[in-house]
């Protein structure tokens, strides 16, 4: 049996603020933006190239706005995806290396290979954390 994650909810205090960060300034396509009900709207939004998408909803959260941690996008080129985020506007960490065994990210050094230890930080509008991953044979 297969077991596939396909979407990750992720919980905004205004949905159309949401949506214009992750559709406008991440890229994100929208595939679905629906009203369930007068207090209920539900927007699914998918990553360029994800088999994985997220939904933003207002109404009916498990949590509150601004509580997701840890959510990782990857990426084949950091540096490019850092430069691209940050001229979208979004307030985007430099570079940080994780290195094994380290007990915390460092900055990112001229000549560090980027390949599953790089990654950049930034938060959307509720505080909803993300990070972005070099991962090699990523587009």
């Amino acid at each position: 049996m297969n077991l596939t994650l396909e979407v990750i909810v992720v919980p905004v205090s205004d949905v159309d603020v949401a949506k214009e960060f992750y559709a406008e300034k991440l890229g994100f396509n929208v595939d679905l933006d629906t009203q369930l009900s007068k207090e209920r709207r539900v927007v699914q939004l998918t990553p360029p190239g994800s088999g994985c998408s997220i939904t933003l909803l207002s109404q009916g959260n498990q949590m509150e706005p601004g509580m997701l941690k840890g959510v990782q996008l990857c990426v084949g080129d950091l540096e490019a995806a850092r430069a691209q985020l940050a001229d979208r506007g979004i307030d985007v960490s430099e570079i940080q290396v994780i290195e094994y065994g380290a007990e915390a990210p460092r900055p990112y050094r001229e000549g560090d290979s980027l390949d599953m230890a790089g990654f950049v930080f930034f938060q959307d509008p509720d505080g909803n954390a993300w990070s972005v991953q070099q991962m090699p044979g990523r587009n």
